[in-house]
């Protein structure tokens, strides 16, 4: 979000006109704020294949905001969500057509013309990594996800139902990951890092269920990324400690933020650094709301330095904020954060 406000342009030019787009928003603010960044390229395909599937415009409002539904070109079929596409915030996606008034099915829709073409797959990577420069570092995405009730409330309800396709989700993770991480090998220029998933991970599924199902495509992720003595990273917003536990004990992951505190999260830093600060990188966690949002100048540099106290001793611990930073954060509380680790983070 904040990479789009700093644009000065409506959200909807960069999440459907890719102007800029969001990857390059991105990177401006990292440059903007002198922060040492990293990019997960986790949308599109690095390795070229074409997507499927296709953006259109279904409905369009007075205040120029307007709603998009997929189309899948190669099955002729919608999807069953659409995105509806504001001026000042991220496109609310995910959405059910019939509880804005639409039809499940459009019966009338546009292409979406005037959209800022880039390069794709490898050529985009290239691109991206020329951009970033020496500000930060750029990953591309495993195959692996740590949650696989991806459905919400209606997968736990067939999972417990019947677990057998979930299973099969998983045996369908363990393939993917296994053929992107060999053709990752097969790369003269490898990516800084890979992204393991996911969002939420222990708010759709309990810890004995992400044992069961994703544990299994973690590890595999892990061990082979490890044995290309290549970094791997998880993000996972919302209750994590249990997730931290077993991927510190159980996988050979590198890095994991966000370490949300109560009550958004369950991680004491302090606590996670003193168990599993030998086996993992540490990133987080200042409070998305009351520091970084509403805190002020002072509220933001005692926070980093508590976090850094709490984390830092050693090394192995990188100061950010917990999930994210919110569209109305101040520029000056992200400006507070990058000179608190400049100038108390120093390793001793």
């Amino acid at each position: 979000m904040v990479p789009c406000r700093l644009t000065g342009k409506p959200f909807w030019d960069i999440y459907v006109y890719q102007n800029p787009p969001l990857w390059k928003a991105h990177i401006d603010a990292l440059k903007h704020f002198d922060i040492d960044g990293g990019l997960e390229m986790y949308w599109g395909d690095p390795f070229g294949d074409q997507p499927e599937w296709e953006q259109r415009i279904v409905s369009r409002n007075r205040d120029g905001s307007f709603v998009t539904q997929e189309y899948c070109r190669k099955t002729n079929k919608w999807s069953t969500c659409v995105a509806v596409h504001t001026a000042d915030n991220p496109p609310a996606s995910g959405v059910l057509p019939e509880k804005i008034g639409l039809p499940a099915v459009p019966t009338t829709w546009e292409t979406i013309a005037g959209i800022k073409q880039w390069p794709t797959g490898m050529e985009l990577w290239k691109l991206i990594k020329r951009e970033m420069g020496d500000q930060g570092i750029v990953g591309i995405p495993s195959g692996a996800t740590t949650c696989l009730l991806w459905n919400g409330p209606d997968d736990i309800y067939a999972y417990y139902d019947d677990p057998r396709p979930f299973y099969e989700r998983r045996e369908q993770a363990l393939a993917r990951v296994e053929t992107i991480i060999n053709r990752i090998a097969g790369l003269d220029d490898k990516p800084d890092f890979l992204f393991c998933g996911a969002s939420g991970s222990l708010i759709w599924q309990t810890p004995e269920m992400f044992r069961e199902l994703s544990l299994p495509v973690l590890k595999k992720a892990t061990e082979m990324a490890d044995d290309l003595r290549i970094p791997t990273h998880v993000h996972s917003c919302g209750p994590e400690r249990e997730l931290v536990r077993m991927a510190a004990e159980e996988t050979k992951l590198t890095v994991i933020d966000p370490l949300e505190i109560p009550p958004m999260g369950d991680c004491i830093l302090k606590e996670l650094k003193q168990r599993y600060g030998h086996k993992l990188v540490l990133k987080g966690n200042l409070h998305t709301t009351e520091v970084m949002l509403k805190g002020s100048v002072e509220t933001v540099r005692t926070a980093a330095r508590k976090a850094i106290d709490d984390a830092g001793k050693g090394g192995g611990f990188i100061l950010s904020t917990g999930d994210q930073c919110g569209r109305d954060t101040p520029d000056e509380n992200i400006r507070a954060m990058v000179n608190t680790a400049r100038t108390y983070g120093e390793y001793k």
